[in-house]
C-alpha cells in the first residue's frame, strides 16, 4: 500500500506550479526558436539536428525510464525495438510512399505487438535473467536485418536512403529546423502521455509492482498483465523514437543499431536517473553529446597529456560515468533535485 500511496498525484504546491509555469516557457521559447533564428545561420542547421537526436533520444530513454525505473524490469536490447521503428519508417516512405508522419502511429503500434509478445515469455525470467534474454534480442535484431531473404524489403547491409520532408505551409523554415519542431512535439506529447500514465491508477500499479512484485499481487493487481503492457509500452517509445531517429537521419542500416545503442540507451536512463522524467531528457543529451564528441574530446585531452594511443578510445566516456556513479548515484536529476533541498530556504524555520 505503501508504494500505492507513495505514487499518488502531488496536492497543488506554489513552488510546483512556478516550475509548471518555468517548463511551459522553457517549450514556448524551444518551439519559437527556429522562427525566430529563420534561416540567418545564426543557430546552424547541424545544430538543430543535432537538437533533435537528443529529443529523438530522449524519447527512447523514457521509454527504457517506464520498463526499468518505474516498473523494475531490467533490458539491454531496446535498441532493437529502436531499429524495428526505423525500419518500419524508412520501408513505409522508401517502398510504399507513405507520407513520413503516418509511419510513427504504425512503428508505434507494431513496436507495442512486438514488445508485448515478447514480454509475455519474459516473464518467466527476472534480474540477470531478463536482461540476457534482451541482449540476445539486441544481438540478433541487426543481423536479422542483414538476412538474405529480407533484403528486398531492408536492402541489407546497404541500408535505405531517405529524403527528409519539408517544411509544409510555405514555412520560412529549413528541412532541419523544421523536423526539429515536428520532433519537439511529439516528444512533448509522448513525455505528457507518459506523466499522465504514471499518474493514473495503472501508473501506482506500475511502481507497486517495482517496490515489491508479491506484495503488489496479494493486493490484486495483475502483475503478469501489467508486466507484459508495460514493456509494449517502453518498446513503443523506443520504435518511435526509431523513427523519428530515420527520418531525420535520412538513412538506416542494420550496422546503424548495434548492440552499444542499447547500452547507450541504458546509460542515458541510468546517468540521466531512473524513475525521472526530467531525468530522460537529461538522459537524451547525454547519449547524443557522448556519441558526438566524447570520442574527439577524449583524442585531444589525450594528445595534451600525452596518453598512449591504445588508452584514447572512449577513455573520457568511461571516466566520466564512473564520476557520475560515485558523486550521483540516482542520476544527474537525482543529483540536482538534492542539490537544491539543501540550498533552498528552509521553510518556516
Amino acid at each position: 500500500m505503501t508504494a500505492i500511496t507513495s505514487a499518488a498525484p502531488m496536492t497543488d504546491d506554489p513552488r510546483r506550479s512556478l516550475g509548471s509555469y518555468a517548463m511551459i516557457g522553457l517549450l514556448v521559447l524551444a518551439a519559437a526558436l527556429p522562427f525566430l533564428v529563420g534561416k540567418s545561420g545564426w543557430i546552424s542547421n547541424f545544430t538543430f539536428l543535432q537538437l533533435s537526436l537528443m529529443i529523438v533520444y530522449a524519447i527512447a530513454v523514457l521509454g527504457l525510464n517506464l520498463l526499468t525505473g518505474f516498473n523494475g524490469q531490467i533490458s539491454l536490447g531496446h535498441g532493437a525495438f529502436f531499429a524495428v521503428g526505423a525500419y518500419t519508417a524508412a520501408i513505409l516512405i522508401d517502398q510504399y510512399s507513405v507520407n513520413a508522419w503516418l509511419t510513427l502511429p504504425i512503428a508505434a503500434i507494431l513496436c507495442f505487438v512486438i514488445g508485448y509478445l515478447f514480454g509475455l515469455p519474459a516473464l518467466r525470467l527476472e534480474g540477470h535473467y531478463l536482461a540476457l534474454a534482451t541482449f540476445g534480442l539486441a544481438i540478433a535484431v541487426p543481423q536479422m536485418l542483414k538476412y538474405r531473404h529480407l533484403e528486398p524489403f531492408t536492402n541489407g547491409v546497404m541500408g535505405i536512403n531517405l529524403i527528409k520532408p519539408d517544411p509544409p505551409f510555405g514555412l520560412p523554415l529549413s528541412s532541419d529546423q523544421w523536423m526539429y519542431l515536428a520532433v519537439l512535439v511529439v516528444a512533448v506529447f509522448m513525455f505528457w502521455m507518459a506523466r499522465n500514465l504514471l499518474n493514473s491508477r495503472p501508473g501506482r500499479a506500475m511502481t507497486a509492482i517495482r517496490d515489491h512484485t508479491m506484495a503488489a499481487g496479494t493486493m490484486g493487481i495483475d502483475t503478469s498483465r501489467y508486466k507484459a503492457t508495460v514493456f509494449g509500452i517502453s518498446a513503443l517509445y523506443v520504435g518511435v523514437a526509431g523513427a523519428l531517429h530515420a527520418i531525420i537521419f535520412e538513412f538506416v542500416s542494420p550496422d546503424s543499431f548495434r548492440f552499444e545503442l542499447s547500452i547507450a540507451i541504458l546509460v542515458g536512463a541510468v546517468v540521466g536517473g531512473v524513475a525521472s522524467l526530467p531525468g530522460a531528457v537529461i538522459g537524451g543529451i547525454f547519449v547524443q553529446f557522448i556519441e558526438k564528441y566524447a570520442d574527439a574530446m577524449t583524442k585531444k585531452i589525450s594528445q595534451a597529456i600525452h596518453l598512449p594511443l591504445e588508452l584514447q578510445p572512449w577513455t573520457l566516456y568511461g571516466l566520466t560515468l564512473i564520476v557520475l556513479i560515485y558523486v550521483m548515484p540516482g542520476g544527474i536529476a537525482g543529483g540536482l533535485a538534492m542539490l537544491w533541498a539543501k540550498i533552498k530556504p528552509r521553510q518556516g524555520g
